[in-house]
């Protein structure tokens, strides 16, 4: 029934009792008579917590509903109460020397052991038997290494193997026409046969509909982003549109079955503006229980939670900038107190630094604030609540993510593909439809030459701002000194 943040805690402070007792009532109908517990913590320097367990515990006797002992535990140790306190000062923005700021220092919220729950809760023997009885109750095992594909659904008949066989040679027709090189089969059954080694026939299938469907339905799809490129499957697939043979680009840079363990990479962009269309497409073709956004946290990393901590502890914003200065981007705080000496140094003889830093470093890599992920999508076999907890973003009652972050999506096996939106793609979308409606001009953008002259003049002068991945101060100082003169320049940059 959770501590006193809960619905009947809650209530129960607001001494609106009979409410209370039909919600717990209600919580029993629905959970069931022997899976739902009435909770008790103890916090006796609380007065709130004192009145809850008072209240509590007249539930339980009226409806019979047993009482757990539970332990709030917002801190590991007892000696990490101000840490936590500090942390608490962070994220609500408040001063400590508030007196009406949010605290937990009235008690201990540390994890207490087993000997001393049983001193805690001695005169409620049966609260704490509970907690065993709970724990004997749950029977729910991580089943990790295991990959679980959703299955597509092959109209033909034909095994997913078969079918991805069949989409390969129609597309060989289509990217190569009649006159095929031996090169050409030799590389797709070479590949053909890596992806029936580890059974990811269902993977290629799975991606090539949706990009597909995108490209019917008129969505601007990237060429291919990375290592996926090197695949035949991929391009005939219709998946990317470069020819890995035509540019020597490897396949097993994209997927080598002796070494990898997981599935091989495919990131896909999409016009940003419409990125979600697919993402739906996906959720219909799918089940919608079955397809879920990811969750991402933001962590507090060396730099910024120098400058937290010392906000939190009424610290001049100078002296922790220049601490927080002296942290070289990438490395952490016990890594630059090893490697840099000034900061080491500091450190010793500093005894404000000191206390500054030791905070720092017990909340460094903390969890700050929970976003849904960027790019990442996972699609299920079966319904997701069955495998990973839900919720929906703040302020969006329509999304739905996970709450294990991509890569303990990853360890359950479940595929998780990315849907990159860009900017780039959507400005391309616009403007080929601005050309269409100005000079009626259709423009195939995979059609455009790779030789133009004009082009390559753009490339050495580094104009090429807005141009996806050579946009930046570093790749347009590479072209002017490198001058391309050829698309092969530009994959060799």
């Amino acid at each position: 029934s959770a501590c006193l943040t809960g619905k009947i805690p809650k209530l129960i402070l607001a001494k609106k009792m009979e409410e209370a007792e039909k919600t717990a009532f209600r919580y029993q109908e629905i959970f069931g008579k022997d899976n739902f517990y009435l909770e008790i913590q103890h916090h006796l320097n609380s007065r709130d917590q004192k009145t809850v367990n008072r209240g509590i515990i007249t539930i339980s006797k009226k409806f019979g509903i047993p009482l757990v002992a539970t332990n709030d535990v917002h801190y590991l140790k007892p000696e990490d109460a101000e840490a936590q306190d500090i942390l608490m000062l962070i994220n609500t923005g408040a001063d400590s020397n508030d007196p009406e700021r949010l605290t937990l220092k009235e008690d201990d919220f540390s994890l207490r052991s087993p000997e001393q729950m049983i001193k805690d809760f001695g005169d409620l023997p049966e609260a704490i038997e509970n907690t065993q009885k709970i724990a004997d109750s749950c029977n729910f095992q991580f089943e990790l290494g295991k990959i679980k594909l959703p299955k597509f659904e092959v109209l033909s008949g034909k095994s997913p193997e078969e079918y991805l066989e069949e989409l390969c040679y129609q597309g060989i027709k289509k990217r190569y026409g009649e006159n095929t090189q031996k090169e050409i089969f030799d590389r797709l059954n070479y590949e053909l046969a890596a992806i029936r080694q580890t059974g990811f026939a269902s993977y290629f299938l799975i991606v090539q509909d949706f990009v597909n469907w995108a490209k019917e339905n008129r969505i601007v799809v990237g060429p291919g982003r990375g290592s996926v490129a090197g695949s035949l499957v991929s391009y005939l697939l219709n998946i990317t549109t470069v020819d890995p043979l035509k540019y020597n680009l490897l396949f097993e840079r994209f997927w080598n079955p002796g070494r990898m363990a997981g599935l091989p990479d495919i990131d896909l962009d999409f016009a940003d503006r419409r990125r979600n269309e697919v993402i739906d497409y996906v959720a219909q073709k799918y089940g919608r229980d079955k397809v879920a956004q990811i969750i991402t946290f933001g962590t507090m990393a060396a730099r910024a939670v120098v400058r937290d901590v010392g906000r939190a502890l009424s610290y001049s914003y100078g002296f922790c900038d220049q601490i927080a200065k002296m942290i070289p981007f990438g490395l952490t705080l016990d890594q630059t107190l090893a490697q840099v000496s000034e900061f080491r140094q500091l450190y010793l003889n500093d005894e404000k630094a000191r206390k500054l830093i030791d905070f720092a470093k017990k909340l460094e890599g903390v969890a700050r604030h929970a976003s849904t992920h960027a790019c990442g999508v996972v699609i299920s076999q079966e319904p997701l609540d069955n495998i990973v907890p839900l919720q929906h973003p703040t302020q969006d009652e329509e999304t739905i993510v996970t709450q294990y972050e991509m890569h303990s999506i990853e360890d359950l096996g479940l595929l998780k593909m990315d849907f990159l939106g860009l900017k780039n793609l959507t400005i391309i979308e616009d403007t080929i439809s601005r050309i269409y409606k100005v000079q009626g001009k259709k423009i195939d953008i995979d059609g455009i030459p790779l030789d133009d002259k004009d082009t390559f003049r753009l490339l050495q002068k580094g104009e090429t701002i807005g141009v996806f991945q050579l946009e930046s101060e570093m790749m347009r100082h590479y072209l002017k000194q490198l001058k391309p003169t050829e698309f092969e320049d530009i994959i060799a940059m």
